[in-house]
């Protein structure tokens, strides 16, 4: 056993030297913090020896979790990006937080490479702070980051009007893109402006993205059991912290010795064996009897103008059981005809009946997690005391 330590994720230099420590000597194991101060009381745990990095979570569904992860698997991930590349191993950006998987990784491929990683200012994320650490990039070497999709839609946005945001865009040999289903069209404008963005695919149980364009990067499996996605490789974690009971139901090991990570997402792999999502397991309705997949409601609402954020949520229907409501911010979720307007998209998808939506829910201002995922758990609430549930 070794103790575990909190290291604040504003402090990069401090964070990128433990995470050498940590990942590459199998020194002390380091839990980012949110912040630049140290606390001053201990964190006074032990972690099993192998452990290097725990991550915390906090998921749209669940409730916090913190994800022990090997320097192993945290370097087989690193790897397997550089191998994907063709083994290029240019200059990182650092544009998330070192509290997610998705920071985590760009200083822990930084490390493994050699290489000094640009940092964007604390603070908001903004187009100009995202230009200005881009100048900073060592011009003979190819550039590399990753995004959320807000965070790309922002550029996108103000590269119609700024010739120096485009320039950027275009400039990184790579833009991984994570952490959440992008909106419609995000990644076709932003190619049409140059990027060469990758849709990312994995969890912190994963050590980051492991599938890219729904492809598994090298040394990882997919396989899907009853629907749902599972994934192995040697980039899984090593379970949850001091969790055994929910370690147990997200990891599970086949008959040949084989670990496999239950991620809880719906999917399929098609003939081309490219892996396609279409919900979370736990995200799933019966209404009217027809079990229906709210990400795939969820996916037909996103192709409306002015919904490409919004977030579809069961809500009790005396009649059907459950229906679909959809909350949406923004002028085009209050027009007259909005929701005449989604249930045309989901008939145009294919969708039985049972998936068309039976309200719009209007707010202010969609609630989001710290990371910037939908917060389901709210907008569910906000639905239900909507229809008076």
């Amino acid at each position: 056993m070794k103790p575990l330590i909190r290291v604040p994720a504003g402090d990069v230099p401090r964070l990128i030297a433990q995470l050498r420590e940590a990942v590459l000597l199998d020194g002390l194991a380091v839990l980012p913090i949110p912040g630049e101060i140290e606390p001053a009381d201990p964190i006074g745990t032990l972690v099993d020896d192998e452990v290097a990095v725990v991550v915390e979570t906090s998921g749209s569904t669940d409730r916090p979790k913190r994800v022990a992860l090997s320097g192993a698997a945290l370097r087989a991930s690193a790897g397997a990006t550089s191998a994907w590349f063709g083994g290029a191993h240019g200059q990182w950006l650092l544009a998330l937080p070192g509290t997610y998987i998705a920071g985590i990784q760009v200083l822990v491929r930084s490390l493994v490479a050699g290489t000094e990683p640009a940092v964007m200012p604390a603070g908001g994320f903004t187009p100009d702070a995202f230009v200005a650490a881009a100048r900073t990039l060592d011009p003979d070497r190819p550039w590399f980051t990753s995004l959320v999709p807000v965070q790309l839609a922002r550029l996108v946005e103000a590269a119609d009007a700024d010739r120096s945001v485009r320039a950027a865009l275009g400039s990184f040999e790579a833009i991984l893109l994570g952490g959440q289903a992008a909106p419609a069209g995000l990644v076709e404008r932003a190619a049409a402006m140059g990027a060469r963005v990758h849709r990312t695919y994995g969890s912190s149980e994963t050590a980051g993205g492991c599938v890219y364009d729904g492809t598994p990067l090298p040394g990882v499996d997919v396989r899907t059991v009853d629907g749902e996605v599972q994934l192995a490789g040697r980039m899984l974690a090593e379970g949850y912290l001091d969790d055994p009971e929910r370690t147990a139901r997200a990891f599970a090991t086949d008959a040949d010795g084989r670990r496999w990570y239950r991620t809880g997402d719906l999917g399929s792999i098609g003939d081309d064996g490219r892996l396609r999502i279409t919900g979370r397991a736990d995200d799933v309705m019966i209404s009217g009897g027809v079990k229906v997949v709210l990400g795939e409601v969820e996916r037909a609402v996103h192709g409306v103008d002015g919904f490409a954020d919004a977030v579809v949520v069961a809500v009790p229907d005396a009649e059907w059981g459950e229906r679909a409501a959809v909350v949406g911010a923004g002028a085009a979720a209050q027009a007259p005809g909005a929701l005449d307007a989604l249930r045309g998209a989901t008939d145009a998808a294919g969708l039985p009946p049972a998936g068309r939506p039976v309200r719009v829910v209007v707010v202010d201002e969609l609630p989001r997690l710290a990371s910037g995922k939908p917060d389901r758990v709210a907008a569910s609430a906000l639905a239900r005391g909507a229809a008076g549930a």
